[in-house]
């Protein structure tokens, strides 16, 4: 019977699962809708409903690890995360070990993507890198001397909540001008419609409503050269390029990995965010840093690195 331990990542909008073994390899992944229930112990029945249903005879399952927004590793509980239906404190490491008999590891879903990469990807040979995640919200995970930064309280690294503007966008956690509300896939499509606002040049982008637009429809419309989305994607990179500056001088990475759905879009994010970045940089920092893709990209990263958690936990 093959030892695996179950990685979970807690998303805003999909759950997805898998079991992995100590080599990273992924079997029976599956996925479902993160908001669906109103209480999160119906979320966890369901959950364990999905993993048993396909598991079989063939899985020796040693613990589970999550990644979620707001995860606290010292805790195991989410805390008051922007991006997800339940509010409040979540004692997420009791409701599962409760349900599933296994010992449960939490952390973000930032830091468990950093662990895919350090354990299984492009970092295996770096003791000093960022993770990027670039989805609903934009996540971080930093590590420094081979560990992930957990800080004092459990919460270190949280670059999206970093300020781009002090009177900027609103915000989901409640202040304004986070990184987050510009370089992101909702961030993005807000850059869209305020160029669509004061531009007046043609744009296929014009027929589309704010709900019917998403990141993938903006680089396929820049990869055809429409002059609004290209617009969009230099001032994102402009931003994040800005901000990523900023990180480098507090821990001095080896390199930048950016992870997730905008990332997809590659040179339309890649190109700006580095002209900008080497840019702002200090002159001591200049030329050292990589920004890469995340070598998983394709590949369910985060539920590697939730159950990368687990097995660090095991050994």
């Amino acid at each position: 019977m093959k030892e695996v331990v179950l990685g979970i990542d807690i998303g805003g909008t999909f759950t997805k699962y898998g079991l992995v073994d100590k080599n990273g390899f992924i079997f029976n992944e599956g996925s479902l809708p993160t908001d669906r229930h109103a209480k999160v112990i119906d979320f966890i029945t369901e959950l364990k409903t999905s993993v048993h249903q396909s598991l079989g005879d063939n899985y020796n399952i040693k613990g589970v690890g999550i990644g979620a927004p707001n995860g606290n590793y010292y805790t195991g509980k989410i805390e008051s995360a922007p991006n997800l239906r339940w509010k409040g404190v979540i004692d997420l490491t009791d409701l599962f070990e409760e349900k599933f008999g296994l010992p449960v590891k939490v952390t973000n879903d930032a830091n468990a993507a950093a662990l895919g990469e350090m354990l299984y990807g492009d970092a295996v040979n770096m003791k000093n890198f960022i993770m990027i995640t670039l989805g609903t919200g934009l996540g971080s995970g930093i590590v420094v001397n081979g560990e992930i930064v957990y800080g004092h309280d459990g919460f270190a690294g949280e670059i999206g909540h970093t300020i781009v503007d002090p009177e900027g966008r609103n915000c989901a956690c409640g202040k304004r001008g986070c990184l987050e509300t510009y370089v992101s896939a909702p961030g993005i499509k807000r850059t869209v419609f305020e160029l669509l606002a004061t531009e007046t040049k043609e744009s296929v982008l014009r027929k589309y409503s704010f709900d019917a637009l998403d990141s993938k429809t903006i680089s396929e419309a820049a990869n055809n050269g429409d002059e609004i989305a290209l617009k969009a994607f230099e001032y994102t990179g402009k931003i994040l390029g800005l901000k990523l500056a900023d990180a480098v001088a507090h821990t001095s990475p080896e390199a930048i990995f950016l992870f997730g759905g905008l990332s997809n879009a590659g040179d339309l994010i890649f190109v700006p965010t580095k002209k900008y970045l080497d840019q702002y940089l200090l002159c001591i920092y200049s030329g050292k840093i990589k920004l890469l893709p995340s070598k998983l990209q394709d590949k369910n990263i985060a539920v590697i690195g939730a159950a990368a958690l687990m097995w660090k936990e095991l050994a």
